[in-house]
């Protein structure tokens, strides 16, 4: 009997309105992050390049054929670890983001 947690990660990647969804905001986001870079010369929050990371690694998962569930799963098990490591880094040591 397979888990829920093997259904989710493992299971078919759900298409291609997610996956925009996914890429489109990782675009956007490293376009704000670039623009604060270089336009405003400032030096935006850390923890918005975990978040592009994540999101861009979500929607390429989601972006792969169905018969890749296992690169699809190794993907999003990927973008769960660096949105995790994020949130850890957040409470343990907030400096390093803010």
């Amino acid at each position: 009997m397979p888990s829920i947690i093997d259904e989710t990660v493992f299971g078919e990647p759900s298409g291609r309105p997610l996956a925009l969804v996914f890429l489109c905001g990782a675009l956007v986001l490293s376009g704000q992050h670039g623009y604060y870079v270089v336009v405003e010369d400032a030096t935006p929050l850390s923890a918005v390049l975990f978040l592009i990371a994540g999101m861009a690694l979500s929607g390429t998962a989601e972006s792969l054929p169905g018969s890749r569930r296992r690169a699809a799963g190794v993907l999003r098990l990927t973008a769960l670890s660096v949105l995790v490591s994020m949130l850890v880094i957040l409470v343990t040591m907030p400096e390093l983001i803010m």
